[in-house]
């Protein structure tokens, strides 16, 4: 398993910054990620706890499910099933509130299980799209915010 981490602080409140990361249909801002759509509901909250949702990247398609929502402060998600296949344990994003805004920590933990190329493949494939893709959604996060007065949209 290959754990990956990208972190940005973005320059709006963190009740503002959560709710746009959870709203997944947000992520399309990334070019390498073409489509996003909530396949059903969770508890209490449209993207809470137990909500599926499914995400098409150029890498592939990913089926997702929330495993712990805590509005603002985090929220987690396993990757439920994936065409090509791959393994995940773990996908969690953090909330923290500083003085240029909100820090956001996100970090997920999966592999390609392919016999003997796996690790190869997550580290120099895999790691680089996820990072890059991640990182394009925590900007594109940043632009819109930035670009709202506080507490828009909600």
């Amino acid at each position: 398993m290959e754990t990956m981490t990208v972190e940005r602080t973005i320059d709006a409140p963190i009740d503002d910054v959560f709710a746009w990361l959870t709203t997944t249909t947000n992520y399309t801002s990334s070019p390498l990620v073409l489509r996003c759509r909530l396949a059903r509901r969770g508890e209490g909250a449209a993207y809470g706890t137990g909500a599926v949702r499914n995400h098409l990247w150029l890498i592939g398609w990913f089926r997702e499910r929330i495993t712990h929502y805590d509005p603002p402060y985090a929220t987690e998600y396993v990757v439920e099933r994936s065409l090509p296949p791959s393994r995940h344990e773990l996908g969690r994003m953090t909330f923290t509130e500083t003085d240029g805004g909100t820090h956001v920590r996100w970090i997920t933990r999966a592999e390609i299980p392919v016999p003997l190329l796996g690790p190869f493949l997550t580290r120099h494939f895999a790691r680089p799209v996820i990072t890059r893709t991640f990182g394009n959604i925590l900007k594109s996060a940043d632009r819109a915010l930035a670009a709202r007065p506080s507490g828009a949209g909600r």
